[in-house]
C-alpha cells in the first residue's frame, strides 16, 4: 500500500521509468502474479502477458475457449469470474478529496449520494483521456478504480496535480494488497448473493453503487455493481490473503465458469464499451469519443463550471460541446472482421475517412462488428462506408453502439 497525501512527503515506491515499463510489460520486469495464479493454472487457464501482470487469456479444456466463455456470459442464468486485479484501486482521504478529483476528472463526484458511482475520464490539460474510470462515493473516502496498464501513469499525473493543490488531500494506492475480481452476467445476483451477509438485501442495490462488506466472513471487501460486459454483475474487491477462498467460493455455484481476457474483450466491444489505448487515448477528447455525457447534461453544474484539466478544449464557456472534426462510431455489415488500424473510406472508396480502432468477431450475434472514429460529417448511422481489409475493399455501414442490448440492473 502507498499513500501520497498533499503537502506530505510523496513516496510511490518507484521510478517513472520503472513504473512505465512494469504497467506495458516490457521484459525489464518480471511479469506480478495475482493471488490467483495457480488457481488459474489448475483450471487450465492460458497465461499471457497483460499490463505487466500474467493473466489467463483463455482457459483451455472442453467447455474453455473464447467463443464458449463469451457465449456463457451472455447465457439466462449463468455468470462469468474474470480475474482484474491488474486494475488500479484508490482510496481517496482528505477533507478536500472531492475538489481535488473533480480537478482531474470531467464528472459530478460532489453529487454523488453515499454508495453511488459513476465513470468519468481524466483528462490533459489539452482536453485529452488520460484514463476512463469508475468512481464511487464510499462515505469516509472516495473509492476509484482505473486501468491496469494506465495505473502507473495516472499516479504520477494525480502527485503531479497534488504538488500544486492547496487543500488537504491523500492519495491511498492499495497496490496488489486488494485484489479484484469481475462476475458478469445473468446469474451474477444469485452467485453473488451466496457469499453475502444473510441481512444484506442484493434487490435493493442498483447499477453503478458499491459498499464495504462482509464477505463469506471476510472482512474488509467491497463490491460494485458494474462491469465490463454489458450485462448485470459485481467488481469485488478483497484482501490478496482472502482471494483464492473468495473465488473458490463462488465457483462452488455451477453456474460459475472461469473466464479469460479474450472474451472480456469480445464482451465489451458488443457493448460498446471502449478499451484505453484503443478507442481511447490523450488525443482524443470526450467529445470525439462520443463520451460528452460522462460531463452531465446541458446546463449541469460541471459543464458550467468546469474547472477540470482541459475544460476549454473540450466545452464553449457557456459549458456546450465544442465542434470536433471525428467521432466514435460502430461499423457493421462487413464480411471480414476489420482489426484495430484497418482504413475506413467513404462509400466511393476514394477518400479516406477515418480508421478501425477495435475489431472482433461477434459470438453473440455471428458477424463481424467494429468501433473507430470517421469524420464527423460520416458519423450518423446508416452512412454507408467502405473498408479496406487485407487490401481489398468491403462493403460496412455505420451504425448504433452497443451492438447488443445492454442488461445493467435497475432495482424495482
Amino acid at each position: 500500500m502507498n499513500v501520497v497525501a498533499s503537502k506530505v512527503v510523496l513516496n510511490l515506491g518507484k521510478t517513472s521509468t520503472q513504473l512505465a515499463r512494469r504497467a506495458f510489460g516490457s521484459d525489464a520486469e518480471p511479469l506480478v502474479k495475482t493471488a490467483l495464479n495457480e488457481l488459474h493454472k489448475e483450471l487450465g487457464g492460458d497465461m499471457v502477458p497483460f499490463a505487466g501482470y500474467e493473466l489467463p487469456v483463455l482457459y483451455k479444456g472442453e467447455n474453455g475457449g473464447v467463443m464458449k466463455e463469451h457465449l456463457h456470459c451472455r447465457s439466462p442464468g449463468k455468470s462469468s469470474l474474470f480475474d482484474v486485479s491488474h486494475m488500479g484501486q484508490i482510496r481517496w482521504h482528505g477533507k478536500d478529496r472531492v475538489a481535488f478529483i473533480e480537478s482531474l476528472v470531467v464528472g459530478d463526484i460532489a453529487g454523488l449520494a453515499e454508495g453511488s458511482g459513476l465513470l468519468s475520464l481524466v483528462t490533459n490539460e489539452n482536453g485529452g483521456i488520460i484514463d476512463d474510470t469508475v468512481i464511487t462515493n464510499a462515505g469516509d473516502y472516495i473509492y476509484m478504480v482505473v486501468n491496469g496498464a494506465c495505473k502507473h501513469g495516472d499516479m504520477a499525473h494525480f502527485k503531479k496535480q497534488m504538488e500544486d493543490f492547496e487543500g488537504e488531500v491523500c492519495m491511498d494506492y492499495l497496490g496488489d494488497d486488494m485484489q479484484l475480481l469481475a462476475l458478469q452476467g445473468d446469474g451474477a445476483a444469485s452467485a453473488m448473493a451466496k457469499l453475502l451477509p444473510s441481512d444484506f438485501d442484493l434487490a435493493k442495490m442498483g447499477f453503478m453503487t458499491g459498499v464495504d462488506i462482509t464477505l463469506d466472513g471476510i472482512e474488509g471487501c467491497r463490491i460494485t455493481r458494474c462491469g465490463y460486459t454489458g450485462e448485470d454483475g459485481f467488481e469485488i474487491a478483497m484482501p490478496m490473503e482472502n482471494a483464492v477462498s473468495v473465488a473458490s467460493k463462488l465457483f462452488e455455484d455451477p453456474s460459475v465458469m472461469a473466464t479469460g481476457l479474450g472474451a472480456r474483450d469480445s464482451l465489451r466491444l458488443e457493448a460498446g464499451l471502449c478499451l484505453y489505448g484503443n478507442d481511447l487515448d490523450e488525443t482524443t477528447t470526450p467529445i470525439e469519443g462520443v463520451l460528452g455525457w460522462t460531463m452531465g447534461g446541458k446546463g449541469g453544474r460541471r459543464r458550467m463550471e468546469q474547472g477540470f484539466l482541459g475544460a476549454d478544449k473540450i466545452l464553449t464557456p457557456d459549458g456546450k460541446f465544442q465542434k470536433v472534426a471525428r467521432k466514435r462510431v460502430g461499423i457493421a455489415g462487413m464480411r471480414a472482421p476489420a482489426r484495430d488500424h484497418t482504413e475506413i473510406y467513404d462509400a466511393t472508396g476514394e477518400t479516406k475517412i477515418g480508421e478501425i480502432t477495435s475489431g472482433t468477431f461477434s459470438p453473440t450475434l455471428k458477424k463481424p462488428i467494429a468501433m473507430g472514429y470517421v469524420a464527423t460529417a460520416s458519423a450518423k448511422a446508416g452512412t454507408e462506408v467502405m473498408l479496406k481489409i487485407r487490401n481489398k475493399m468491403q462493403k460496412a455501414q455505420i451504425t448504433k453502439m452497443p451492438f447488443v442490448t445492454t442488461n445493467y440492473y435497475k432495482p424495482e
